[in-house]
């Protein structure tokens, strides 16, 4: 029987304009999830959900740090990411790259990315997960997009310790 790998390191852009890398948030958990900010409606409906959560389960975001990756590089400029993640939280940090570089973590996470032009719309078709990562950088669990804030709660307060040192 043969395991899938999922996530693993990854170089970007944050919403600041500086280069951060997955170590650079070892010490603590990663709540990651995928989207970009023109969408109309997975995406800001799933980062309120876990804003939401993380509100309630780590306020400070000192054990988990929730991340907002784009796979729209184009559009999604530091800027941009820094406006669209304020809205929702202001430890939710936003993530770009090159169409490269986004690519290859988006493999790295099994994250499928599809154009959509429907109804003269700009915008893509995506998986929507949110990824829990280890202190460690190893993945523990995806969550469906859907599941919602109490869902998310609950899997949280299972999967992390109460308290957790900061080390970024």
């Amino acid at each position: 029987m043969s395991s899938v790998s999922v996530g693993g390191p990854f170089t970007l852009v944050d919403d600041q304009g500086r280069t951060r890398h997955g170590d650079s948030f070892r010490g603590r958990y990663m709540l990651i999830f995928f989207g970009y900010a023109n969408c109309t409606d997975v995406c800001p409906q799933t980062l309120t959900e876990m804003s939401e959560a993380l509100g309630t389960v780590d306020p400070d975001a000192r054990r988990i740090q929730p991340l907002f990756i784009t796979i729209d590089p184009t559009h999604d400029t530091p800027q941009r990411l820094r406006a669209y993640t304020a809205a929702f939280s202001p430890t939710l940090i936003g993530l770009t790259g090159t169409p490269s570089e986004l690519g290859a973590v988006e493999r790295r996470f099994h994250v499928v990315v599809e154009p959509d032009a429907s109804n003269g719309r700009d915008g893509f078709d995506h998986s929507a997960l949110i990824y829990l990562v280890g202190p460690d950088g190893q993945f523990i669990a995806p969550f469906p997009a859907a599941s919602g804030r109490t869902v998310l709660q609950a899997a949280l307060r299972r999967y992390v310790p109460a308290s957790a040192d900061r080390r970024s």
